[in-house]
């Protein structure tokens, strides 16, 4: 099948796609890297401890120069931008080699194992969430004006949503992991470039919370199809995990659009993932 993609694909898959580590994965409970509930559960309580510690100056934290902070925040956002490219081209190929239908991409059927690339790029997505935890770190750097309840509540579920997207197998993983790697694109670029300090308009800012609405509408959209395929065909595999997917999403989603209305009403101004 290989074969018949454009040259600059078949270029992409071997070094996206066809590596053995790559092709070959498979996640198994307890034994695969992050992959047990005692692993996912400190991580999350950590996160949550820390976060408030420092927020509340109960632990003690550093107070870098501004043009060291500015450098700081680029870099990190470069390699999420980078990454997120990545994942999005590689979770992209993957679908289309591993895929035997288009159902596929909505259903995975019933008892379908986490193995094979696309699962790879969802423990790829899964860690890199946990690495986005430093968003919160530059935030709190900064002096932790900017910290709200929004920002520590996406990052800490957000993590617990990837980890059950690959102990359940859900089944909207391609999809979901395409859209919020590729929305992460766009918006780690416009803070990368915020960073390195460039100004944009108030429109830009704007633009960039409704990609992020955007994104949560879409998800439920595609559930439609999901929940039809489900119901109506053998099952997909996952519901569990899409039950709280779609829980984590309807509470973001009302989050995101109060913060739209707030910080569009000169009220406040945040920067989330």
């Amino acid at each position: 099948m290989s074969s018949s993609w454009p040259p600059p694909l078949r270029h992409l898959r071997l070094w996206l796609v066809d590596p053995p580590a790559i092709s070959s994965f498979e996640w198994i409970p307890n034994d695969t890297f992050a992959s047990s509930p005692a692993f996912i559960s400190l991580t999350v309580f950590s996160y949550l401890t820390v976060t408030l510690l420092l927020h509340r100056k109960i632990l003690p934290l550093p107070s870098p120069p501004p043009a060291f902070l500015r450098a700081l925040s680029a870099a990190h956002n470069l390699v999420i931008l980078l990454l997120s490219a990545a994942m999005a081209v590689g979770c992209s190929l993957s679908a289309a080699a591993q895929m035997p239908s288009f159902n596929w991409l909505l259903c995975f059927p019933p008892s379908t194992p986490p193995r094979g690339p696309v699962f790879f790029w969802a423990q790829v997505f899964y860690l890199s969430k946990i690495y986005e935890f430093v968003d919160t770190a530059l935030i709190l750097l900064a002096g932790g004006r900017r910290l709200s309840f929004l920002h520590v509540y996406h990052h800490a579920a957000v993590v617990v949503m990837c980890y059950l997207w690959l102990a359940t197998a859900q089944s909207l993983i391609p999809i979901a992991l395409v859209t919020n790697a590729g929305v992460h694109v766009a918006m780690y670029g416009y803070y990368l470039s915020t960073s390195l300090g460039w100004r944009w308009g108030r429109r830009w800012k704007r633009a960039v919370t409704r990609l992020q609405i955007t994104q949560f509408v879409f998800s439920f959209a595609v559930s439609v199809g999901f929940l039809c395929l489900h119901f109506a065909g053998g099952g997909c595999e996952g519901m569990s995990g899409w039950v709280f997917n779609a829980a984590l999403n309807a509470s973001l989603l009302a989050l995101f659009v109060d913060f739209h209305y707030a910080a569009y009403g000169g009220v406040k101004e945040e920067k989330d993932m």
